[in-house]
């Protein structure tokens, strides 16, 4: 985020105010979906009309030319950019909120919420100034105007000043207890929508469980995640509370330039099943809600399952390679299917040893998360790491688990039953943190976060 030095006898410089001042000026800087995946635009970005606006106020900008002279002088300085300039920023505006299918980022701070107060127009303001704020710090743009007033709190909190936007994703959804009649919203609950079932051997821990709101934010740079959850937090004072956070990380760009699969704290690679968010159609059957599946507000939502679930790492440190490998189902250097080469090599259950014993143990994890086939998640999970429990003197340490799907109980439920009942997985895991959000669809220009609700 960029920020601003000012120099004795240098005139004050001017903020942008909002993404309302640039707004109507910078409607094509919304990426289609490819864009978005990909991480390539080919307009400005709002951060840079934000910083021009930010060095010398929109007047420099419109000049005697007004909307028409910013356009040529965007077009002038989208010549200049480069690529690092463009892939940085994951637009905040579009058919469907970024950090859902958007390629995962280095790190993660998750939050939950819970809603102070009893009035429909003041969850409704914050979702306002939340959206103006998210589009915003994603852009990379300092918060508000007064931040070189010495007789006044700084609009933004300042830790991300100078630095990158980051890519960075702020995606939202509400829980079940959001539709408990506070707000008069109850009639507008997705049938069935519901905290998860308790599944065998669950040891949820009620603080890390639940929340009205669910708030990710996803970025390259955890300080830069970090700022926003912050401000989103500040900004809601009065109205919600944080619950719960966390933390979460997995290999970065610089450590893995070829991008590959990451790997969890058990070593092993942890999304190769994930479906390819690149094909619309797989999507629109696994990940996107649809206009005839419940109310029309969550038409092009999702719904996000997140589980915190701590590794016994110290036990599984003591296992043998050969044990490793058969609980997963997978090989651990390659992450291929076991008696495969490959990681993407087409798992196939029905392969057994020249013994007549199934290649892939029936207990394993990926036997069982597979299934037949038909039925699949997109995860986007975390690693996590707390400290010790200062009960066992042992880490705290495990996965963060985030999915997102059409249909959580035909497809969450449905996998984790299969998981809770047999996994062999279940030997070096427990899952403490349980909770469900429906994640609104994307927001428009001159929307806000859960408009299609309100």
């Amino acid at each position: 985020m960029k920020g601003f030095k000012r120099q004795k006898g240098q005139e004050k410089p001017q903020y942008a105010k909002s993404r309302n001042e640039v707004s109507d000026l910078t409607e094509k800087d919304t990426q289609s979906a490819d864009d978005e995946r990909s991480g390539k635009s080919k307009s400005v970005s709002r951060r840079d009309l934000l910083k021009l606006a930010g060095v010398g106020g929109l007047g420099l900008l419109l000049g005697g030319g007004g909307v028409g002279a910013v356009l040529s002088a965007s077009q002038r300085l989208e010549s200049m950019m480069t690529e690092a300039d463009t892939k940085d920023v994951v637009p905040f505006y579009g058919k469907h909120q970024a950090g859902i299918v958007t390629p995962a980022q280095d790190f993660i701070c998750f939050a939950a919420f819970d809603l102070t107060t009893r009035d429909k127009e003041q969850v409704r303001n914050l979702f306002k100034a939340w959206t103006e704020a998210s589009a915003t710090m994603t852009s990379g743009v300092l918060l508000g105007t007064d931040n070189e007033n010495l007789n006044l709190p700084p609009s933004d909190t300042g830790e991300a000043a100078g630095l990158s936007p980051s890519r960075t994703t702020i995606t939202f959804g509400v829980g079940p207890s959001f539709f408990d009649g506070r707000y008069g919203l109850a009639s507008l609950k997705p049938a069935g929508f519901s905290e998860l079932p308790r599944f065998q051997g669950d040891a949820l821990d009620e603080q890390w469980c639940g929340g009205d709101i669910g708030v990710q934010v996803c970025a390259n740079d955890l300080q830069v995640a970090f700022h926003a959850l912050r401000n989103l937090a500040r900004i809601a004072r009065g109205t919600a509370v944080l619950r719960w956070t966390q933390e979460g990380f997995q290999r970065t760009a610089q450590a893995d330039p070829a991008g590959s699969t990451p790997r969890n704290l058990l070593g092993f690679k942890d999304g190769t099943g994930n479906p390819d968010t690149s094909k619309a159609d797989e999507m629109n059957r696994l990940v996107w809600t649809q206009t005839n599946d419940g109310p029309a507000w969550m038409g092009n939502g999702s719904y996000m399952a997140v589980r915190r679930i701590r590794m016994r790492v110290e036990v599984w440190d003591r296992s043998t390679l050969g044990d490793q490998e058969d609980t997963f189902g997978r090989h651990r250097s390659s992450g291929a299917p076991l008696g495969k080469s490959k990681e993407f090599d087409k798992l196939d259950l029905a392969a057994t040893s020249p013994e007549g014993k199934p290649l892939t143990p029936p207990t394993s994890h990926v036997a069982l998360a597979h299934g037949n086939g038909s039925i699949n998640i997109l995860r986007r999970s975390y690693s996590y790491s707390s400290g010790l429990d200062k009960q066992t003197g042992q880490l705290d340490a495990g996965l963060l688990f985030i999915s997102y799907q059409r249909d959580l109980f035909k497809q969450f439920v449905h996998i984790q039953e299969k998981l809770a009942r047999n996994d062999k997985l279940n030997e070096y895991i427990v899952h403490k943190g349980s909770a469900v959000f429906a994640c609104f669809p994307g927001v428009s220009q001159g929307g806000y976060i859960g408009d299609t609700l309100f």
